[in-house]
């Protein structure tokens, strides 16, 4: 069986986790990060030298980076959904996942720890309100691509939808001021819409 070492509230463990959801896999999840600890033992760096979560094994095969998983598993499990056979399609939602990562997160992160993980007398509010103008801007390029699609590549969820999908649902629940993103909130109600995002993306921040 499918083995996935992360705690449930990583937003890089949620992507994988929702991934085989989406893909109807079994697996196992061993929780790792943290409070859990496991990470910095010799046993998991041998799998993972950088100790961070999520880690998957499939049948012997080690893999981590969040993206490569989804990547991986979308391949594997899910040609023509998550994974498109369409060439054009199928690198539109890779540019998503990439840019998720590459423009957005570092981004999105100090707003985050700030507002999240920090406690109210030592958090930075003005990494807080830039990051936050930031990321707005950002998001309107997102809404502008929904303004003539049901989801980032297209008329289908595909593997482009679930980094950002997983981002989206924190950004609309923080306790901040927020551009009108009419369609980016269209796109989030139809991911809450899927039961996968529903169990593994719809929890309490933390």
């Amino acid at each position: 069986m499918l083995k996935i070492w992360g705690r449930a509230n990583s937003v890089n463990v949620k992507k994988v986790l929702w991934c085989c959801e989406e893909l109807g896999l079994a697996f196992e999840r061993i929780d790792a990060g943290m409070q859990y600890g496991v990470v910095n033992t010799p046993e998991y760096r041998k799998l993972n030298p950088n100790g961070l979560v999520p880690t998957i094994e499939d049948e012997g095969f080690v893999l981590w980076e969040s993206h490569a998983i989804v990547r991986y598993l979308a391949a594997k499990h899910g040609e023509g959904t998550l994974w498109p056979k369409d060439l054009r399609i199928r690198a539109d939602a890779d540019r998503w996942m990439d840019w998720t990562t590459s423009t957005f997160a570092s981004l999105y992160r100090p707003v985050f720890w700030n507002l999240v993980r920090t406690p109210p007398e030592k958090r930075d509010m003005k990494a807080v309100a830039e990051g936050v103008k930031k990321c707005g801007e950002l998001f309107g390029i997102v809404d502008a691509v929904l303004a003539g699609r049901a989801f980032l590549a297209g008329d289908a969820l595909t593997m482009g939808d679930i980094p950002l999908g997983c981002f989206v649902h924190v950004w609309l629940k923080l306790p901040i001021e927020r551009p009108a993103h009419p369609n980016l909130v269209a796109w989030h109600r139809r991911l809450l819409a899927r039961p996968g995002y529903d169990k593994w993306i719809n929890m309490p921040i933390s």
